[in-house]
């Protein structure tokens, strides 16, 4: 069976991301090795590590992608952090300083609010909706 294991997100410094993302977030560090050009491999997931996909924090290299950090996709919400408890999780996050765009809003395919990470980055916090 294939799925994708791991998504990069560009990051201005592993130690702040990782804090963000296992802090606020709730991710757990599943991996931080160093690398022999001096980078890390660094790897947070959602979850207890079930079979999902994980986040690569890569701290950018260059100028072009030093650009990106905050705006990989051009400001539209273009990660998606599914939960079983929305209002549990929305409360842990805001008391952990995530800054939400919008209140919490339910729409026929769940509840959801719309949160940036620590680069600017925006994400959906979702509860699909059950049948």
């Amino acid at each position: 069976m294939r799925r994708i294991a791991l998504v990069t997100l560009v990051v201005d410094d592993y130690d702040e991301a990782i804090r963000f993302y296992t802090d606020a977030l709730g991710f757990r560090l599943a991996g931080d090795t160093p690398r022999p050009d001096g980078s890390r491999w660094v790897v947070v997931e959602p979850g207890t590590g079930a079979a999902g996909t994980g986040l690569l924090l890569a701290r950018g290299k260059d100028e072009d992608q030093r650009a990106r950090i905050g705006d990989q996709t051009g400001g539209r919400v273009g990660f998606f952090l599914h939960t079983e408890d929305f209002a549990r999780d929305h409360a842990r996050m805001s008391a952990a300083g995530v800054t939400f765009l919008e209140e919490p809003r339910h729409e026929p395919y769940g509840s959801v609010a719309v949160f940036q990470d620590l680069y600017g980055n925006r994400w959906d916090l979702l509860q699909p909706a059950t049948d």
